[in-house]
This record gives structure tokens, C-alpha cells and sequence, in this order.
């Protein structure tokens, strides 16, 4: 029967290189790199596991226990051996930080378990006890606090009050949102040209004050222009524009499918 191994069982790499040294009772600080190497790829191939981001992990960890390998592995001359860094420093530096936040959690956890099971039977307090109040002195409370020494507080309190008012922001008004349909600007565009064949943009735009009711109004204009009912031409540049009207605006819809006619 194949045995199947779930790299879930282990918190990480780091779990599963210290569970193969304390499997073969090695010396941390001078672990047999190829025999821990060799187990480790075993573990991997063995390993039924469809989380990629759980096996990149493991796999990371492969390629550089076999870099320490081959490093290792290759004949090195005796003044190089002197002068170069052990491979696997870095790596060991690693499983025993790894290590000691193991423990160390692992003493948290015992304590919380133990912790848990710890029950405290509640002590029954007399009656007299429990409705006892201390008498207050007011007197002695108070002290030396006098009116005075209250509104100077108080004006103290006020005035850093005033200092943190942003004296531009804080005249600002209330931002209220207009609202104003097509329909609305429409009947006042409507109205405006009513009896008339010729009037200025200008005019039409010089009834409204609200930055809203000027774009409703343009709108308005270009929609009489697609659909034509009115036609606008100016003379020349920066000069007025003149607003002709073609046909009678009232049978003009807005907001429907069609124009009204």
C-alpha cells in the first residue's frame, strides 16, 4: 500500500527539516546535508498535496537545501575551505530561530490549556458589605476650588477650542445638492422662447444663477438643436450667439422616447 504523505501536517518547510533532524538525532548546528537533503525529496515526491501556494513553499525550500548539496558536494582546495562561509549557515541560523519560536509557543499554549482549567468559586459578600457607601466630605472634597478658578478652566477650554476653528473652512456653508431635472430646464427654456423667433444664448443663460441650472439649460439648447426646433449661428469669434427658432419648442418632449410631435 502507498503511503501518502499531506505536507499540511507541517506548519512550513522549516517544520519539516526540523522534524527529520530530531527524527535522525542529528546535531542542528552540523546537519548531514545530503542524507536530510535526500529525505526531504522524498517527502516532497510522496507528498499529496493540490494547494499551490502550500507546495511552492516546500518546493523553494527543495532547491535550496539542493544548491547547500552541490555546494557542498563540490572539491574545494584547503585554503578555500578556510576562507569560505559553511553552506549551510544561513540555514541553520533559520531552524533555530525557527525553533525557539516553536517552543516558545508551544509553552504559551501549555499555559493557556492549563489557564482553562483553572475555576474560581465566587466569595459571598455579607449584605452590609455590599451596600455600604463611603461617606463623601464635600467640603474636603471641593478644597480650594472656587467659582473663579471653574470659569478660568472653562474660558481655558474654550479658547483652545477656538484656536483649532479654521477661521477660512469654517465659514464655509452647507454644500446642499440641487436638483434639477431636464424637464424643469426645459420648460424654462420653453418659456423663454415662447412668441419669439430669435434670442441670445446669453439670455437664456442670464435667467439662472445656479451652476446646475446653466448646464441643465445648455443641455437643453443642444437637445432643441439635434432635434431641430431651434438653430444657433454666431457672427463671429467670441461674438454673440444667436438662438433661431424653427419649430414651436412647447411640442417638444423631454425625457420620452420621441420629441413630441
Amino acid at each position: 500500500m502507498e503511503l501518502t504523505f499531506h505536507l499540511a501536517a507541517f506548519d512550513g518547510p522549516l517544520d519539516l527539516l526540523l522534524h527529520l533532524i530530531e527524527k535522525n538525532k542529528v546535531n542542528i548546528y552540523d546537519i548531514p546535508i545530503a542524507m536530510i537533503t535526500d529525505q526531504y525529496m522524498e517527502y516532497i515526491n510522496a507528498a499529496d498535496e493540490e494547494d499551490l501556494d502550500v507546495i511552492s513553499e516546500f518546493l523553494v525550500m527543495a532547491a535550496t537545501l539542493l544548491d547547500i548539496k552541490a555546494r557542498m558536494l563540490l572539491p574545494q582546495e584547503k585554503e578555500q575551505e578556510e576562507e569560505e562561509d559553511d553552506p549551510r549557515a544561513e540555514l541553520v541560523r533559520r531552524l533555530v530561530e525557527y525553533r525557539i519560536a516553536k517552543e516558545a509557543a508551544g509553552d504559551l499554549r501549555e499555559r493557556e490549556e492549563s489557564a482553562g482549567q483553572v475555576l474560581y468559586r465566587d466569595v459571598p459578600v455579607p449584605g452590609e458589605i455590599a451596600e455600604f457607601q463611603e461617606p463623601v466630605d464635600i467640603q474636603e472634597l471641593i478644597g480650594d476650588l472656587t467659582l473663579q478658578k471653574l470659569h478660568a478652566v472653562f474660558e481655558d477650554v474654550m479658547r483652545r477650542r477656538a484656536e483649532k476653528i479654521d477661521p477660512v473652512r469654517s465659514k464655509f456653508g452647507k454644500i446642499v445638492r440641487e436638483k434639477v431635472s431636464m424637464a424643469d430646464g426645459a420648460a424654462a427654456v420653453k418659456r423663454h422662447l415662447r412668441g419669439r423667433k430669435e434670442v441670445t444664448f446669453r439670455e437664456l443663460l442670464e435667467e439662472h444663477e445656479s451652476r446646475q441650472q446653466l448646464i441643465v439649460t445648455f443641455l437643453v439648447v443642444l437637445e432643441l438643436i439635434r432635434r431641430g426646433y431651434v438653430t444657433a449661428r454666431q457672427e463671429e469669434t467670441c461674438g454673440e450667439i444667436e438662438i433661431q427658432v424653427i419649430k414651436d419648442p412647447e411640442t417638444a418632449g423631454f425625457g420620452e422616447d420621441n420629441d413630441g410631435q
